[in-house]
């Protein structure tokens, strides 16, 4: 694969909004194409949470599931995963960034993931439980 220059490829956002990315004639039109996606990609509104669900839901059933089986919480059974709990309970409310924050710290009988989970894996985790809670488990 070619690699390209910045002055053989020229990116403007159209009136849609959607980036455009346009090789000069001597570019290669594969890495023309891969650069025009990197682009789009970047662009979009994706939400960091399109973070690895899969991964969040193994890490979940791993790790969190012995008490928190579909959303409940057989230790405090008033503070569950449910959306309005959430919203109840959880210092900062019904968030990713609340609930990643009580993954890594933990609180009460609750205990502290950092350490024992990666970075990547409480962020996953965390966005799968907000998922969750939005949709109803």
């Amino acid at each position: 694969m070619a690699l390209l220059s910045r002055s053989s490829l020229t990116c403007k956002a159209s009136a849609s909004r959607r980036p455009t990315v346009r090789a000069s004639a001597g570019a290669n039109r594969a890495a023309a194409a891969a650069a025009a996606a990197a682009v789009i990609l970047s662009a979009s509104p994706v939400p960091a949470m399109a973070a690895d669900l899969a991964l969040g839901a193994n890490v979940f059933n791993g790790n969190c599931a012995a008490c928190h089986m579909g959303g409940g919480n057989n230790v405090i059974p008033d503070h569950t995963l449910q959306k309005a709990a959430i919203e109840q309970f959880l210092s900062g409310g019904l968030s990713v960034e609340a609930i990643e924050y009580q993954v890594r710290n933990g609180k009460g009988a609750m205990p502290a993931w950092e350490g024992r989970l990666d970075d990547d894996e409480i962020v996953a985790v965390a966005n799968y439980v907000y998922e969750q809670a939005n949709k109803g488990w």
